[in-house]
């Protein structure tokens, strides 16, 4: 129309638009043709960011790899927020928490409980005790005949919640018990083979607990026992490294790599009885709850499988005995 030589502004009234939005258009075909005036997509690219691929790359090594205070965030796990700061620190990129929070999920990463871990514990020993230290001190054990044990303690409470239950939709469930808690402690000892032993006390843990237990075991394996056990300051107690050198033909206690519980099958029993002992059951004394955890340890015991499973988890590297 303007071609044909109409206005702009009686153009822009035949077709219902504003003037400036005709003088727009008349702009854009003198600049480019009629190329220009085609109709492109609005708004952001669906899928896409203004991060790019490398930059993307590098956001993900940093969640995978750091924790938001190694890199001087004020946060300790990453959440949407942490993520934008990052991102904005680094590459001045600003997104707000809802573009951030449908990022993860196109790089492959979803919400994940971490597991905590200690920052005293020594990478260099925890690679080096599977991998040489426990292939000799499992050779020594078979030229002496010895049997290996792998030890720990634990301390239960009666108002360990474990588990769900049914409930009508939007209303919490109500789990009566006594508001009063009960206590008592745990230790024991598992092997490759499934064999464990156990004792479950109401006093303290102390150096002459793990002495008398230790005395048990001895009795109980009927040979030498290779007893791995963590730091504990009980295990570490003087007593407790004179008791054992009395006795080297019978029983040898070692130390794995501090801070590392997660590469003790033991560590796995005491989820387990934590989780089916007591986090399902209510106890109405102590006393009742010794009785539960000491039922169900022994069925435990009689079921070998069961404890050779707890080898087989992800962290824990040790050639079955």
């Amino acid at each position: 129309m303007v071609l044909d030589g109409v206005t702009q502004t009686e153009t822009a009234r035949r077709i219902g638009v504003a003037r400036g939005t005709a003088a727009g258009w008349m702009k854009q075909y003198r600049q480019g043709g009629a190329k220009a005036l085609k109709a492109k997509p609005q708004g952001r690219p669906k899928g896409r960011s203004r991060l790019r691929g490398r930059q993307a790359a590098q956001v993900v090594r940093a969640i995978t790899d750091k924790t938001p205070d190694q890199l001087k965030l004020p946060f300790v796990l990453w959440t949407r927020e942490a993520v934008a700061q990052l991102i904005e620190e680094r590459f001045g990129v600003r997104l707000s928490v809802w573009t951030v929070g449908r990022l993860p999920a196109r790089w492959g990463l979803t919400p994940r409980k971490p597991v905590r871990r200690a920052w005293e514990r020594n990478p260099k020993e925890v690679q080096h005790w599977p991998a040489e230290r426990y292939p000799k001190v499992r050779a020594e054990a078979k030229r002496e005949g010895a049997e290996i044990h792998w030890g720990d303690e634990m301390g239960l409470r009666s108002d360990r919640q474990a588990g769900t239950t049914y409930g009508r939709k939007g209303q919490t469930p109500v789990v009566p018990g006594a508001g009063r808690r009960r206590r008592c402690n745990r230790i024991s000892s598992i092997t490759g083979r499934g064999t464990l032993r156990f004792m479950v006390f109401k006093h303290r843990f102390t150096a002459d607990v793990f002495i008398e237990f230790m005395r048990r075991l001895i009795k109980s394996a009927g040979r030498k026992v290779y007893s791995i056990v963590d730091g504990h300051p009980a295990h570490k107690a003087r007593k407790v490294k004179e008791w054992p050198a009395e006795r080297e033909d019978q029983i040898r206690v070692i130390l794995p790599p501090a801070y590392s519980p997660d590469m003790n099958p033991d560590e796995f029993l005491n989820h387990d009885v934590k989780q089916n002992a007591v986090g399902r059951r209510r106890a109405s004394s102590r006393n009742d709850m010794i009785a539960d955890v000491r039922g169900y340890l022994r069925s435990t015991q009689r079921q070998p499988k069961i404890v050779r499973s707890y080898f087989h988890a992800p962290s824990v590297q040790y050639a079955m005995e």
